[in-house]
């Protein structure tokens, strides 16, 4: 049986967790709250790591921030916190930890305003996944408009590690944006028209 064609990143590799984040979790839509806050703390996590290194401490970050549920983590106090900088299963990194609790306050102010994160989030694209079918071998953005102005009203409403960076690697987690490659088994069909997409079609109107 052929192999499945994969996006580059995830083609050719010999780890199995990566592979099934790739197949079954990235890329597709995302609306449960709770899921939302742990990919939004994941990424976060990965500033100046690798993904790998995270995704393969995943199962110790859910034990750690109590499955990752917002009004929990949002309780945590000094020796919760400092008990964490002794855990080993996760990144030990002070401003991570500490800005994983100061998010979960603000995620919950979030969710207050707007009724749930999801509808916060999913209002920027209309409800709607932003498609992007990319000529092949280009390679993605680290960054877009979309996820600057994301980026921009996430830290003005308290979130930390937040960078636009950041939240483009974390839209395109939850499925805000499809960056699957139009060589991967997963390639979408353009259910909304990307940026470059718009780009070529005002160039030949």
């Amino acid at each position: 049986m052929a192999e499945k064609k994969r996006c580059s990143w995830a083609s050719g590799l010999d780890d199995p967790e990566y592979i099934q984040y790739h197949d079954e979790e990235w890329g597709r839509p995302v609306h449960d709250d709770r899921h939302l806050f742990e990919m939004l703390t994941l990424e976060g996590a990965q500033a100046g790591l690798s993904w790998s290194t995270i995704l393969h401490k995943r199962a110790n970050y859910r034990k750690s921030f109590a499955s990752f549920h917002p009004k929990k983590v949002a309780r945590f106090d000094a020796q919760r916190r400092a008990a964490l900088m002794k855990d080993a299963g996760i990144v030990r990194n002070r401003l991570k930890i500490e800005s994983t609790v100061t998010n979960a306050q603000a995620f919950l102010q979030v969710e207050k305003e707007f009724g749930s994160f999801d509808r916060y989030l999913w209002n920027f694209v209309d409800g709607k996944p932003v498609v992007s079918i990319r000529p092949v071998g280009e390679r993605l953005p680290a960054s877009t408009d979309l996820s600057d102005r994301i980026s921009k009203d996430l830290k003005k409403r308290g979130f930390r590690f937040v960078g636009s960076t950041i939240i483009y690697a974390f839209l395109q987690a939850v499925g805000v944006v499809n960056d699957h490659s139009r060589t991967c088994f997963l390639a979408p069909k353009a259910s909304k028209t990307s940026g470059t997409a718009a780009a070529r079609k005002k160039r030949a109107a």
